[in-house]
């Protein structure tokens, strides 16, 4: 339904128009002012979509009258009415946007015609708003996926520059200077609580949070710049914490790495919250990456952080042999600084606990890592500690065993086969019972490409096939069809893939056709 106003001093000019666009477009809802000022009196009310408005009137004059109503309400279209003496007024008002003007007296055809032209542009824009409503609330529905998504990739893998950018304007989150990840541990069987901790953090401050598997789950973190990065972090913890209520919290805790000045840091950032979490037995439930004191007795540096980034990594890869290597390591280095028995195996307890949590990760549960006795000399200490890490690399085993040979392929052919629609690697994990976390990795490593970009090639391909088989269709419905929200950025990721824009790729295609 299209509503249109008439503007008019003389009732005859009125009822005339209001008759022809009748006959000629008896859908319409027309209503009549006498002059300007009423007319704009009436714009709250009535809320036209069309304003057929009269220049010379008593009182406030027609382009005053438009210059009002704009001002309010500039969906709002007009097709000023005017004699020939009054033209030039008529010319200056379709300079400052009124769509057109019919002269008086003017041929019912003529009127019909000029009226016809805007009608067809407010139902063009309606039909525009309606499709950028629908793709607004598909994008609605997307974005839990897209958070728990760019949460995987950028703590496990790499995200290209062109695919960060769609995500953090999907989310609608300017990064700040500063970003940091808490990695919070749950009790087993923790999964209805993930809701309630994501309603607990939505409230204090702009963040993304992951995926839940198993029981971790890591939340990448936006510093407010009016709070200490710790105020903020121990706000953030006890919120969390506080959803446990006031009973036992045993299995609970938050891990807090700390802040770095780019999201291309952030692994790290999760690197120190996973070990800022190792030792789940502390009486407050969170502790701080800065505040770990055991490796920080043992070697010092920017050299000691990343041997911890790369121990993960050990971990994740299946490297068990360095996994082995390292923890003994600390037991000798710990003999030769003349160090006890008790500190030695703490300082390899939390390297197994360190284990232990990257496995939970991958999907892997194990039963928390503890020596069985205390032990008496250095040989029983590592002895102990070869049995503890043959447990942890026995249940990595049985998983890859269980694993079907053809899990992989059957994650590709499901992304190819779904590539239009906004799939996630939450919603694969689940499908084939694997954490995200370790699809993400498990994908780079054996198809030598990472999700986000594989998703996107089967895209762009999907892309040019429709290019292919209809040289009609729009670069815009190409962009829906295929899973892009935003035109816009579909053409700046083709560019991105393809070197040529999809404008150009398709002159070029059908120039080599021809």
């Amino acid at each position: 339904m299209i509503k249109v106003l008439i503007v008019d001093d003389e009732q005859i000019e009125r009822d005339g128009l209001q008759a022809i666009l009748h006959k000629g477009y008896p859908e319409l809802v027309i209503r009549q002012a006498q002059n300007g000022r009423i007319a704009v009196e009436m714009m709250e009310e009535f809320r036209p979509d069309l304003v057929l408005m009269d220049i010379k009137m008593p009182g406030m004059n027609g382009l005053e009258a438009v210059e009002r109503i704009s001002a309010d309400y500039p969906e709002t279209k007009f097709v000023m009415v005017t004699a020939y003496d009054t033209f030039e007024f008529a010319r200056q008002a379709i300079t400052l946007g009124v769509k057109d003007y019919l002269l008086k007296p003017s041929k019912a055809s003529e009127i019909i015609d000029t009226v016809g032209r805007v009608l067809n542009q407010i139902e063009a824009e309606r039909l525009l708003e309606e499709e950028r409503r629908q793709q607004q609330d598909k994008l609605l529905k997307a974005l839990p996926l897209a958070e728990t998504d760019v949460v995987t990739q950028l703590l496990f893998d790499h995200v290209h520059e062109v695919h960060l950018d769609e995500l953090v304007g999907l989310l609608d989150i300017q990064p700040s200077n500063e970003t940091f990840v808490m990695l919070v541990m749950l009790p087993p069987d923790s999964e209805p609580l993930y809701g309630a901790i994501k309603t607990a953090v939505r409230r204090l401050g702009a963040m993304w949070v992951g995926a839940l598997y198993g029981r971790q789950l890591p939340i990448i973190v936006f510093r407010d710049p009016e709070k200490s990065y710790r105020s903020q972090a121990v706000t953030l913890a006890r919120s969390i914490l506080a959803v446990a209520g006031t009973g036992d919290r045993s299995g609970w805790f938050v891990g807090i790495g700390n802040a770095y000045d780019s999201l291309e840091q952030i692994r790290q950032s999760y690197q120190e919250a996973l070990i800022a979490s190792a030792d789940l037995t502390l009486p407050v439930k969170y502790r701080f990456y800065a505040d770990v004191p055991a490796v920080r007795e043992v070697q010092d540096g920017e050299h000691a952080r990343q041997q911890e980034r790369q121990f993960l990594d050990h971990v994740r890869l299946g490297e068990w042999e360095e996994v082995h290597r390292i923890v003994m390591d600390v037991i000798r280095h710990c003999e030769n600084e003349g160090a006890s028995l008790l500190q030695a195996q703490q300082r390899a307890l939390e390297k197994l606990w360190i284990v232990s949590r990257v496995l939970s990760e991958m999907g892997m549960e194990t039963r928390t890592p503890l020596f069985s006795f205390q032990a008496q000399d250095y040989r029983q200490l590592r002895a102990e500690t070869g049995l503890l890490i043959d447990r942890l690399r026995q249940t990595y085993a049985e998983r890859q065993e269980r694993m079907a040979p053809d899990t992989i392929q059957r994650i590709r052919q499901y992304i190819m086969d779904h590539s239009h629609e906004n799939i996630s690697l939450e919603m694969i994990g689940k499908m084939v019972d694997l954490s995200p976390f370790y699809i993400s990795k498990m994908f780079k490593d054996q198809l030598g490409v990472n999700y986000i970009d594989f998703l996107t090639e089967c895209r762009i391909e999907k892309a040019k096939k429709m290019m292919l088989a209809d040289p009609d269709i729009s670069l815009k419905e190409i962009a829906y069809e295929v899973g892009y929200h935003d035109p816009n950025y579909f053409s700046k990721v083709f560019k991105k893939m393809c070197d040529v824009s999809p404008t150009e790729y398709r002159r070029m295609l059908f120039g080599k056709k021809a």
